[in-house]
């Protein structure tokens, strides 16, 4: 089975994240995208200090009609800082027979040297790089830390990097929606609509939840 991961603090999820996960399952030819949650993000905290419960139940709430999309709590049982690469390597563990394609922004690619054991990544995991409409590179090399650059070749044909041991890193270019969760959170906090910005299960249960008032 071949297995999309995206991660986020999803706070709240919308319709940017889901539309960037249907496109990678797509192209790929996927069978499941797995969203997880991050339980304690290692670059910033959850904003408006929301639960990780109510953030699963959102993203619960938004997947409930994609047969194709799942999600898990894994980061939430497992302690301390939810860092990318020991997801990664407890996915290979519990799916080991899944092939495992890890979904990230072209932001978090090209800071991707901050990241705990980055060089670990392209190990456990094909890497689908997820890009604005028009900024690409002629150089996809040189987005990638300087220290890991040889265990890399480049496709031309397919314009993706291959890494030593099979990997490889996919540069995608998204249907990009301008829409964020930072926006969402305060549209609400001001008393102003997000419909239309998320699916209608996720603003019902903000609001019953009052999430973001403050």
């Amino acid at each position: 089975m071949k297995t999309g991961i995206l991660g986020g603090t999803f706070n709240p999820i919308h319709y940017a994240h889901l539309r960037i996960a249907e496109e990678v399952r797509e192209v790929c030819g996927l069978d499941r995208i797995l969203f997880l949650p991050a339980a304690t993000p290692p670059h910033k905290e959850v904003a408006a200090d929301i639960a990780f419960a109510h953030r699963l139940a959102m993203v619960k709430a938004a997947i409930a009609d994609n047969p194709f999309f799942e999600v898990s709590d894994l980061e939430n049982r497992r302690p301390g800082k939810s860092y990318s690469v020991h997801t990664l390597e407890i996915l290979k563990d519990e799916i080991p027979g899944d092939e495992i394609y890890f979904i990230i922004g072209m932001d978090s690619f090209r800071d991707l040297s901050t990241w705990k054991e980055y060089a670990r990544l392209f190990e456990l995991a094909h890497i689908v790089v997820a890009s604005r409409p028009g900024i690409t590179t002629a150089d996809p090399a040189s987005l990638l830390p300087v220290a890991i650059r040889g265990d890399f070749c480049y496709h031309s044909s397919s314009k993706n990097l291959r890494h030593r041991n099979g990997n490889h890193v996919i540069f995608l270019e998204e249907t990009f929606l301008d829409i964020s969760s930072t926006d969402i959170r305060h549209l609400i906090a001001g008393s102003r609509s997000i419909r239309y910005l998320l699916p209608r299960a996720v603003e019902e249960y903000i609001f019953k939840k009052s999430l973001y008032r403050g």
